[in-house]
């Protein structure tokens, strides 16, 4: 194992999270030394020495291998967890050691769960800083890592193939180095543009620029207790599902719909998929919400209705309503549309609508062969014939994902926390969506639940996150004797 090559790769990563501290600290100054500003320097201080070090002492490597590439990944995505911890551990309040470490997870994921109860408490800088680990865990710890390396440089064309899976890459019609910088590229885009629209719509400087960082990464980080419904605008909630909306689809799509300056690579099935089941998610809990008579009007209903499935299938886990007294049957399709959630090469977590879809043209395919045993028959996906090998790891990801949830809900459910929670909890801790349902709902949080649960919690939103495999991949060299 190089661990050189892995040292210098993970220091990058740890300057990364050093140049927001950074600028969380000038954020603190800005606001006149706030509460958090000595937590932010020594933060800062501790994760650039340690993310420097590396460059220091080692000598620049080429050369990673198969394995190398997975523990790098993993052990960046680790790493930015525990410094990113530090500034909410040393600021003290609420944030006991694992409620740190919740916070934490939470935000570098996009997940957006809290453990807080008054975010509103919360000096300016540390709401920076939180909506800064959704900025860097929505474009990726591992991608603003690619960015720095050259694209000449073998470790990123590796790392690349690593980060962004088969399906996510499936829509960029360029190499695999050039797939990064369009993925940035997209991303900063919706970040621009979601700033912008805040601005407009009458969103202060500071709230605009948290917002805009939480929505483009579908993390939920809100700077209120009350999250977007606090703003009481229509064009701020409307902002904010067109921005949402776009975060959850394939990049590369949005890419070429601008370059070419054409809607055509929006003609794109998944995309039809995606966008056809938030509206009948929408439509379905708008109803309930009518019938249940949580609003007078259909008008006010539909609005709801599409904002909280829009919300649930983007992984963003912003709210406008709260969430906490829904009829069951709400609660069971958001638990359903947290599930799925939206497109691949995009910041939302979830199976991946496209994982969907190739699971049911699958069963179509399997129907088919015992009706017409000697009939030739394909999965096909995007104009393109998928052969088993390709269709293979999807369905083996949805089985692991189920098997994950099970366990996760059983864990939680053993520790104290009630069955409706630990299944919606653990849904949406492992899609990475946040918020759930009763008390840790979308106006709610996870402070009262066991610290095992939220460690259980944390963990399920880092595999949601990297998508397993590349966890099991390290838990595999651990225990292969060959690696010994």
């Amino acid at each position: 194992m190089n661990w050189k090559a892995i040292s210098r790769n993970v220091g990058l990563a740890l300057l990364v999270s050093s140049l927001f501290m950074f600028l969380s600290v000038l954020v603190s100054v800005l606001n006149g030394n706030d509460s958090a500003l000595a937590a932010l320097i020594i933060s800062f201080t501790i994760t650039f020495l340690v993310g420097v070090f590396p460059f220091i002492f080692v000598r620049r490597t080429q050369a990673i291998s198969l394995k190398e590439g997975y523990v790098t990944i993993t052990l960046s995505w680790l790493l930015s967890f525990i410094f990113g911890m530090l500034p909410y551990a040393l600021w003290g309040g609420p944030f006991s050691l694992e409620n740190a470490w919740f916070e934490s997870v939470s935000g570098f994921t996009t997940t957006g769960a809290t453990i807080l109860d008054n975010v509103e408490a919360l000096p300016r800088s540390l709401l920076f800083w939180r909506s800064s680990t959704h900025f860097i865990g929505g474009l990726g710890i591992v991608v603003f890592l690619l960015l720095i390396i050259p694209d000449s440089s073998p470790v990123k064309l590796r790392l690349v193939n690593m980060e962004l899976g088969s399906l996510s890459r499936s829509a960029y019609a360029s190499r695999a180095n050039k797939t990064v910088n369009i993925f940035a590229y997209v991303y900063i885009g919706i970040f621009v543009l979601a700033l912008v629209l805040y601005l407009i719509a009458g969103m202060a400087p500071f709230d605009a620029v948290c917002h805009a960082m939480s929505v483009s990464a579908t993390g939920g980080f809100s700077t209120r207790n009350a999250s977007i419904g606090a703003f009481g605008s229509r064009w701020i909630e409307g902002v904010t599902m067109l921005c949402m909306y776009l975060s959850s689809l394939h990049f590369g799509l949005l890419f070429l719909t601008v370059v070419n300056r054409s809607l055509k690579p929006m003609n794109n099935p998944v995309v039809k998929y995606y966008t056809g089941s938030v509206l009948i998610f929408a439509l379905l809990v708008a109803i309930g919400l009518k019938t249940g008579g949580f609003f007078k009007s259909w008008g006010d209903s539909l609005w709801n209705g599409l904002f909280e499935v829009m919300c649930i299938s983007s992984t963003t886990g912003f709210a406008i309503a709260d969430n906490a007294h829904w009829p069951p049957v709400l609660g069971a399709l958001i638990i359903i549309a947290a599930t799925v959630c939206g497109c691949a090469g995009s910041t939302s977590g979830g199976l991946k609508i496209d994982r969907i879809v190739l699971l049911f043209k699958s069963i179509g395919r399997q129907i088919s062969r015992i009706l017409h045993p000697s009939s030739v028959n394909e999965v096909r996906f995007g104009g393109k014939i998928l052969r088993d090998q390709d269709v293979a790891p999807h369905l083996l990801y949805i089985a692991l994902y189920v098997v994950l949830l099970a366990v996760s809900a059983t864990i939680c459910l053993l520790l104290g926390v009630g069955w409706q929670n630990s299944l919606a909890a653990s849904v949406t801790s492992i899609s990475n969506v946040g918020p759930a349902l009763g008390d840790m709902g979308s106006m709610g949080s996870f402070n009262a639940i066991p610290v095992m649960a939220k460690l259980v919690y944390t963990f399920d939103m880092f595999l949601g996150r990297i998508e397993i495999y590349p966890v099991l991949a390290v838990v595999a060299m651990i225990f292969d004797k060959r690696n010994r």
